[in-house]
């Protein structure tokens, strides 16, 4: 087992990683993960203005610390901080300063190449994992000194891919043996099993936790990952300049037609700290919605992936026992 995996291990209660959601992710979202033993992640975007990040790391770590000190033997995981490194992002450089301050144990990079800021995290001991789509992505990543890749396939919530996860892992594999985070459509314990059983080391997932009391979203958009299913999810660049997954009901309510959104590109992509917000109410989802019934405690919900998730690999265990005496 690769060390940083196995490091990441002993601290968690399953491998999964929080994906850092656009205003769903704050400070009390991500200390209830840590705290039920899974990574919780945001990004540094959701604090703004900018001089508000560093008030939010504190305010995660004193949370943290004092959970670790009235119960030293819980498993409380460590948290991760999300940086756009896409070149309109005006805050790049003064976000990483406060990660840096902090020593965010984990930060996580996406859309774009992450050279810039790899050696500023490992400088101060951090781990950097990478958001990446495709072979190309991967190759450029890990040329750029990350130490995990986060597989982005089809069905994500947010920037997701288009590829098959079972194709994307396999192929990667072949050329790296490091920390893998898959990501797509995955919201119960069964998903976190098949992950590791296709080559992964952790479960990336986010739109779980849309639907958790602790989110930052609005009741109509909770209420809206429980009554939707994968049909209802829409993957289209209109919104940000590249492609993503949203909820359809989101998008008619802002008074657009989902089968019939203009054509745009990446030009169009802005992460800038002065960017419009006029789709501030799209909602976005992965495909996985359809396994979300209720709204939940995070709490409560790592406690139905751990038994969904144990169970999952103990009906695997009796059906290969089953096998092996069938083949004698």
């Amino acid at each position: 087992m690769h060390p940083i995996v196995s490091q990441l291990y002993d601290q968690l209660r399953l491998p999964v990683i929080c994906s850092p959601m656009f205003i769903v992710s704050g400070p009390e979202l991500v200390i209830a993960q840590c705290a039920s033993g899974v990574v919780g992640s945001m990004p540094a975007l959701n604090a703004r203005p900018q001089d508000q990040l560093s008030p939010w790391l504190t305010r995660i770590e004193s949370g943290l610390a004092a959970l670790r000190e009235r119960d030293p033997g819980r498993k409380i995981a460590p948290y991760a901080i999300n940086l756009i490194i896409h070149t309109s992002n005006d805050r790049v450089e003064p976000d990483l300063e406060v990660c840096a301050q902090h020593k965010v144990p984990i930060i996580i990079t996406s859309l774009s190449a992450p050279h810039r800021v790899v050696d500023a995290v490992h400088g101060w001991g951090g781990k950097v994992f990478h958001d990446v789509t495709t072979i190309r992505h991967a190759q450029k990543a890990l040329e750029g000194g990350v130490d995990g890749l986060i597989l982005v396939t089809a069905g994500a919530g947010g920037h997701a891919g288009t590829t098959n996860p079972f194709a994307l892992i396999g192929e990667i594999r072949r050329f790296f043996d490091g920390p893998l985070i898959l990501s797509g459509a995955m919201s119960r314990g069964d998903d976190i099993a098949a992950a590791l059983a296709a080559g992964a080391d952790f479960a990336y997932m986010g739109t779980r936790f849309i639907a958790s009391a602790e989110a930052n979203a609005a009741d109509g958009y909770k209420q809206a990952i429980v009554n939707s299913t994968s049909k209802d999810i829409l993957y289209t660049p209109f919104f940000t300049g590249i492609p993503g997954n949203y909820l359809k009901s989101s998008i008619s309510a802002a008074g657009l037609d989902p089968d019939n959104l203009p054509v745009v590109d990446k030009s169009s992509a802005n992460f800038g700290s002065t960017r419009s917000k006029p789709w501030k109410d799209i909602w976005g989802a992965g495909q996985g919605v359809g396994n979300i019934d209720e709204v939940l405690p995070v709490a409560d919900i790592v406690a139905r992936l751990e038994y969904e998730y144990h169970r999952s690999i103990q009906r695997l265990n009796e059906r290969f026992t089953n096998q092996v005496e069938f083949a004698r």
